[in-house]
């Protein structure tokens, strides 16, 4: 796949030094038709998107570290492997946010199928729930949404991060082995730590259609630049595989989510609060519930039937549903 412009030309220059070879200023602008002084403007955004890229004199640029990037026809080549289809999927270098642009396709009526898929190298403006920015350095990490059309209307969808946490797991474990652990709503953790997360975005009625964004992000190689913005523990698939392969996962991950929706469309949550509830992060354990103005305290027994969270307080069992929920373990001194 080949960009034009600016963009273009960035992703053109990160190719070529992905190569782990030095490679002069006045080859990359030869082979793009640029100047050498556009080539270090290209390479001193690159660094500023936390691409460790250095200069040695006589020789050129080179990587400390090589960047994977995504190959749509890679990940197409995997998920027919896996599915025994094709998908329609679409690669970016560098976007707002691909929850944002799906988005805008739907509220815009533009051409969109159920099952799109939109993955980016970079976020500029990458979300997670509640507001917060969500870390997307250049290349570091998948950045990846799902578009899903729910003909059941808006309450048929109050279940669906369940599904889409549970989805995350089946790829991480079938491709790494990783037995990851699941925080209501939305968040993967593994060791205590949070690797992944889930922001699901509606648009439609209550009877009618509605429209569903997925969005998942997942730390692969976070570099230590980035990481100084998060403010709780963390932790990528690179600290725990030394195989990485970013187009193995998209198809993967964009397979368990084709078999989960499909699952959820047919039966709901039925078949599959049991086995969320033995992945639960915070299984026993006290927590704190927030919406910001108010706060619950009590035992997290799980989710129940429609995918709330369920909470043990003074011997009494009660569930919490979704909205602006903030969901934290309690910390007794």
């Amino acid at each position: 796949m080949s960009y034009k412009g600016p963009q273009g030309n960035k992703l053109a220059i990160l190719k070529a030094l992905n190569k782990g070879e030095f490679v002069s200023g006045q080859h990359l602008g030869e082979s793009l038709d640029i100047s050498r002084a556009a080539v270090s403007k290209h390479i001193k955004s690159l660094q500023e998107m936390g691409i460790d890229i250095f200069k040695l004199s006589g020789k050129g640029y080179k990587l400390n570290h090589s960047v994977p990037l995504l190959n749509e026809s890679a990940v197409n080549q995997y998920y027919q492997a896996l599915s025994g289809q094709q998908k329609q999927l679409e690669v970016m270098p560098i976007i707002d946010s691909t929850n944002s642009e799906l988005m805008r396709r739907v509220q815009n009526k533009l051409p969109i199928n159920s099952g799109q898929v939109l993955v980016a190298e970079m976020q500029e403006a990458g979300r997670g729930r509640r507001g917060r920015t969500w870390q997307s350095p250049f290349g570091a990490n998948l950045y990846y949404s799902y578009y899903w059309r729910l003909d059941d209307g808006l309450q048929a969808a109050m279940g669906v991060s369940i599904a889409v946490g549970l989805a995350v797991y089946d790829a991480l474990k079938a491709l790494y082995g990783l037995e990851v652990a699941l925080k209501w709503p939305n968040d993967i953790y593994l060791n205590h730590k949070k690797l992944a997360g889930v922001l699901v975005e509606l648009d439609g009625q209550v009877e009618g259609p509605c429209h569903l964004v997925i969005g998942i992000g997942i730390n692969l190689q976070m570099p230590e630049t980035a990481s100084q913005q998060i403010d709780q523990p963390w932790t990528d698939i690179a600290s725990h595989s030394h195989v990485l392969d970013k187009d193995k996962l998209v198809a993967h991950l964009t397979y368990a989510l084709d078999e989960r929706l499909a699952q959820y469309q047919v039966s709901g949550l039925t078949e599959m609060v049991s086995q969320w509830n033995t992945l639960n992060a915070f299984a026993g354990e006290v927590v704190c519930l927030s919406t910001g103005q108010r706060q619950w305290r009590g035992i997290c027994e799980g989710i129940d039937a429609q995918g709330g969270i369920v909470l043990r307080q003074d011997g009494e069992v009660k569930s919490y549903y979704g909205g602006e929920i903030s969901l934290r373990k309690e910390i007794i001194e």
